[in-house]
Formats: structure tokens, C-alpha cells, sequence
């Protein structure tokens, strides 16, 4: 079948939106018709040159749609079923999954070349040259053939265009949060970095107890939003954030702090680390140069002070636990998922839809599709 996507032939290129030729599923693989795709940090990585893997690939891997075909081998998932996209997949048996470790599952090693589990690709150019699926998905797509490994089924009566969001960036920042940095009530945690997935933490911090949870951010728009959020202080930049954690602490500092800038650089590691308190951890989230070393702290201090340094995937969870517990907690009201989203496009407008993203305009973005 043809399908409409949003490709990147190039690192540097802007998204090209064309005809693809898509395959059926095969053993274990399901056909999926999108309603919508989130416009996550990781595919303008993926376009910056900055995170490597084979192109050309369809972007987008934060979606939610609707199963219109199962292959052979598919027992969870039906026609018709409404699904959530994990951009990792999960075997469940691996030594990651077996020891609860499932967000570094074996099945993840391959996600950035973006072809299925076989080794071979779904998408294709009218020439029959193969086009990988970002994170073995490709969400920038009115259609994608994915691993039923990739699909969480959620309840027919969601707003598929808002948990959309669910697949990466709410239980990303979530759970960088409540299972990485662990924070417990009565915490003070600073957030770097309000997009897409610092404005989760922020939520995760709130609803784990923290009792002061303080956002740093240059951009008006996305301070405000953290309020409304759960935030009780935020402010523009690192220095006034850790003067005011100093006097909200009595100098102790804060407990944790969680780094989900779109790109890590030395400077903010270092201003999260100096702001920690003795036995204080700090959690990286945030994507940077895949080829170069951007942590460079006093070693004496991480001794002395013991200090921790700890990096999270998918916010260190298990998608196929975590995305029905976030669906739950938006259904209680206890998680907001629709004040996130700040601006629709079509996916003609995908390329306005990052520059918004770039200009600090969006919380976040979100294609909707027409498909019927």
C-alpha cells in the first residue's frame, strides 16, 4: 500500500514529505493507521546530525494509533485495537527484561537504523530504495507496519490525539523523576530544561511529594507552564535557581536534580552537580553529541561529597507498565496531558511544527492525521 510521510534523506536537511510504498505485516508485526505523532527533541537530534543512524528514515517515534491488519504470530493485539507506540520495543525474556530492567531491552540495540526485527525495512521509495522507521517506528506516517512489541493497547474511548504523548516524552520525564531520581516526599529537585519532557518531570516530582520542585528555563512560556504544572518556583537561569534552592534549603542544596535540556552541554552538568546536596544524585535525560564528551566534573567533589551521576532511558521504567499507569493517571485527572500540547500541525507543516520547536514556542507540538 502507498502511505504520506515525513522522511530525513540527510543529517542538516529539513523533513521531506512524500510517497512511500509500505509493506504488509509479517511473523509477530501489526499495521498500524496513526491519528496522531508528538514532535519530540530526538528526531531534531536525528535531523542536527547529532544522533547518527542510517538514513533515509522516517521520523517520529511518539504515537498512537489504531491496528488495521495483524500478520501471522499476533496474539496480544487485533484489528481494531487502539494502541500507544513505545519507541522501545520489549522481547519481556531478555536479561534487561527478566531482571526488570525492560527499557534496556536487546530489541532496543537497533531503534536509530530503523528497520523491524528481521533486519529488513517496511517503508520504501517508489525506486525500491528502503527507508527505516525512527525507533522501528516512524510516526510521521499516516500509516507504519511495526513489531507488536512496539504497541501498548489502551481503552477505545481515549483521545488517541493526546496520549499520544504517553509513547515518549510524559513517561520519559515522568519517570526520570519518580524512578530514576527517585524522589521522595519532602524533596527539593531542580529541573534543567522545560520541553517535552522536563515539564513531565516536573508532574512526576509534584504527584511523587517533592516539596519544592524548581524549573529552570529561559523561555517565559515554558517557566509558566511549569507552574501551572506543579512547579512551585521556576526561573531563567542556573545561577538564581541554585541562590534561591540555597535559601529554600537552608544551604543543604537539593536533593536531585534532572537534566532534560534538548541538547546536554558540560555547563549544565556542572551547574546540576554543583547544586545537589552531599549524597545528592543527578539525573541525565537529555540527548547530546553522540561522538562527543560532554561531563567533566571535580572528582575530588564527587568523592568527598558522594554525589551520583545517573543516566535514564524512557525514565528508567517498563513501557508496557508504565504507559497503562500514565493512561490511568490522566483519566484520574492526577496527570494533565492535554495542557501540554501547544500547537497542532498537519504533516505538511512538520518542518514549521520543529522551527516552533526551536524558537521556544511549544511545550509540544503534535501532527494530527486525516486518515479514516
Amino acid at each position: 500500500m502507498k502511505t504520506k510521510a515525513a522522511i530525513l534523506r540527510e543529517a542538516g536537511q529539513d523533513w521531506e514529505v512524500t510517497e512511500l510504498e509500505l509493506d504488509p505485516p509479517k511473523i509477530g508485526e501489526v499495521l498500524v493507521r496513526f491519528v496522531a505523532s508528538g514532535l519530540c527533541h530526538s528526531d531534531e537530534h536525528t535531523r542536527s546530525g547529532e544522533l547518527t543512524g542510517r538514513l533515509p528514515i522516517v521520523g517520529g517515534h511518539e504515537g498512537a494509533g489504531v491496528i488495521e491488519e495483524v500478520g501471522d504470530g499476533v496474539t496480544r493485539l487485533k484489528a481494531g485495537d487502539h494502541i500507544i507506540c513505545s519507541f522501545l520495543p520489549v522481547c519481556g525474556h531478555c536479561r534487561w527484561c527478566s531482571t526488570g530492567k525492560s527499557n534496556l531491552c536487546d530489541l532496543g540495540a537497533t531503534i536509530l537504523d530503523g528497520c523491524l526485527l528481521d533486519g529488513t525495512f517496511r517503508f520504501h521509495t517508489s525506486d525500491g530504495q528502503d527507508v527505516g522507521g525512527m525507533c522501528m517506528l516512524g510516526t510521521f506516517s499516516q500509516y507504519a507496519t511495526v513489531s507488536e512489541n512496539s504497541c501498548v493497547k489502551v481503552d477505545d474511548d481515549l483521545p488517541l490525539d493526546k496520549v499520544a504523548l504517553i509513547g515518549c516524552g510524559v513517561p520519559t520525564g515522568w519517570g526520570s523523576a519518580v524512578h530514576a531520581a527517585a524522589v521522595e516526599p519532602g524533596d527539593t529537585i531542580v529541573i534543567y530544561g522545560i520541553g517535552g519532557i522536563g515539564i513531565n518531570s516536573v508532574q512526576g516530582a509534584a504527584l511523587a511529594g517533592a516539596r519544592n520542585v524548581v524549573a529552570v528555563d529561559p523561555v517565559a512560556l515554558k517557566r509558566e507552564t511549569a507552574e501551572q504544572l506543579g512547579a512551585t518556583h521556576s526561573f531563567a537561569t542556573a545561577g538564581e535557581a541554585a541562590m534561591a534552592i540555597h535559601g529554600l534549603t537552608r544551604g543543604v542544596m537539593a536533593d536531585k536534580a534532572i537534566i532534560t535540556v534538548g541538547t546536554v552541554t558540560t555547563e549544565v552538568v556542572t551547574d546540576a552537580f554543583n547544586t545537589i546536596r552531599k549524597g545528592g544524585t543527578v539525573v541525565v535525560t537529555g540527548l547530546g553529541d553522540l561522538v562527543s564528551n560532554n561531563i567533566q566534573l571535580n572528582s575530588s567533589m564527587l568523592t568527598l561529597m558522594e554525589k551520583r551521576i545517573q543516566g535514564s532511558l524512557f525514565g528508567s521504567g517498563d513501557p508496557f507498565h508504565d504507559i497503562p499507569r500514565m493512561v490511568e493517571l490522566y483519566q484520574s485527572g492526577d496527570l494533565k496531558l492535554d495542557e501540554l500540547i501547544t500547537a497542532t500541525y498537519t504533516l505538511d507543516q512538520i518542518n514549521q511544527g520543529y522551527q516552533d520547536m526551536r524558537d521556544g514556542k511549544n511545550i509540544r507540538g503534535l501532527i494530527l492525521y486525516d486518515t479514516v
